[in-house]
């Protein structure tokens, strides 16, 4: 067993999904989406703590949310930007621990995929993926310039696992240098770290746009059929 901590960032807002709200909130068959995807750490025998950023003015309902759930949680004040969110979760994670970090809007993780993920976290950074399916174009002004081989094209999910202390350094740069990246495991590659890449499932979709909910719905129909 490798036990982990999570951090969570979920002080973002639901532009994307065409909500007034934060997008976490939204209910998915009468559950918000963010408590789908808590519930999946809070009963992983393997996670010791769960870290959210949030927005200090949503802190009690997510205390609500979170009331019955028996896995630690710590909240810390989010940034504007996802990757100032996880800066902040990182600060109070233990340096000696394998940390992940995961987006909150990811309610169809499994169990066996976090624990591939934070075993290979002990030998470097570590990412869900999965393969790109569709064929790939690049484009400039609505023209193709070329088509991209696909061969070696894989989609990054969450959660991304590393040692603490080591993603922390890695966030640190990246803040003193005003660096943005576009996912946690890409300030890892920026200072000359490897990730590996653990096969993912395409089911683990992130919920973006009003469409997700229809899959995260047919998603759960299908779970409830087996």
């Amino acid at each position: 067993m490798v036990s982990y901590t999570v951090v969570i960032p979920a002080a973002g807002r639901g532009k994307r999904m065409g909500a007034d709200e934060n997008k976490l909130m939204l209910s998915l068959r009468g559950k918000p989406i963010v408590t789908w995807t808590l519930e999946v750490f809070d009963t992983d025998p393997w996670c010791e703590r769960m870290i959210l950023s949030i927005r200090p003015e949503e802190r009690d309902w997510f205390e609500a949310m979170t009331a019955h759930m028996k896995t630690s949680v710590t909240y810390v004040s989010g940034g504007e930007e996802r990757q100032q969110s996880v800066y902040e979760g990182l600060k109070v994670v233990a340096h000696d621990t394998i940390v992940m970090i995961h987006d909150g809007a990811r309610p169809f993780v499994t169990h066996e995929q976090l624990h591939r993920v934070a075993e290979a976290a002990l030998h470097g950074g570590a990412i869900l993926a999965v393969p790109v399916k569709d064929t790939v174009k690049q484009v400039e002004h609505h023209h193709i310039e070329r088509t991209v081989p696909r061969e070696k094209l894989w989609l990054a999910q969450t959660p991304q696992a590393f040692q603490a202390q080591a993603i922390l350094n890695a966030h640190e740069r990246a803040a003193e240098q005003k660096i943005m990246g576009t996912d946690d495991a890409s300030l890892f590659e920026w200072l000359g770290e490897s990730v590996q890449v653990v096969l993912g499932d395409y089911h683990n979709i992130k919920m973006t746009t009003p469409e997700d909910l229809l899959f995260g719905d047919a998603i759960l129909a299908k779970e409830d059929l087996q």
